[in-house]
């Protein structure tokens, strides 16, 4: 299974319009291929859209793509809005949960960490030893490395009913030492963003 997450970055105040005339091309899109999510930014750089799409590998998306522009079905006529377009093919960890519907939100923090190189490996340790605690304080949407795109991306995605709730487990897991975990990390960089899903996103 990957994931490609496709963030779009708009010009400011066409968000509305550009939900529109995607949620209306989207039902014969989904004849091809499912939605596993779709959030715009609420915190952190905003403007932007993420839509994620399940694929079973590759080749799966490559047919998929080449049925949806032959058949003239997708993309949908937003071109207008975009200022810039990012695409990555990111592979869930063993013990991510998969995209599935879901209603754990509103609120969905992606949190996305460049590695050092070769940084995977340690990085994957340290999370399946220390996570089990971290999954009792809010729900795990989702963690990801990267395949293809930026490399050496860390990006994991967890949901909130509120920023009320987002506060608090952020001050429990601290004060409790539960998360995240202890030195050393390979992390160099990280960057967050606070994100709603968008009205036809499965996962809300």
């Amino acid at each position: 299974m990957i994931y490609e997450f496709r963030t779009y970055t708009l010009h400011v105040r066409t968000m509305p319009e550009f939900l529109k005339r995607f949620g209306e091309a989207l039902p014969r899109r989904l004849e091809l291929s499912p939605l596993a999510a779709c959030w715009v930014t609420e915190f952190g750089p905003l403007n932007q859209v993420i839509h994620v799409w399940a694929y079973k590998d590759t080749n799966e998306r490559a047919r998929v793509r080449a049925e949806a522009v032959k058949a003239g079905v997708w993309p949908p006529k937003v071109a207008e809005f975009i200022t810039d377009m990012k695409s990555e093919i990111l592979e869930p960890l063993p013990f991510s949960p998969l995209l599935e519907p879901s209603s754990h939100g509103p609120y969905f923090e992606m949190r996305s960490y460049t590695l050092r190189a070769g940084g995977v490996p340690e990085m994957a340790a340290k999370w399946e030893k220390h996570l089990a605690p971290r999954l009792e304080l809010s729900p795990l949407i989702g963690v990801f490395t990267s395949d293809i795109g930026k490399l050496n991306q860390w990006v994991h995605i967890w949901a909130y009913k509120s920023l009320d709730q987002r506060m608090e487990v952020r001050k429990t897991m601290q004060e409790k030492g539960i998360w995240p975990p202890p030195p050393p990390v390979p992390t160099l960089r990280q960057e967050a963003s606070l994100m709603l899903p968008a009205p036809f996103s499965p996962i809300r």
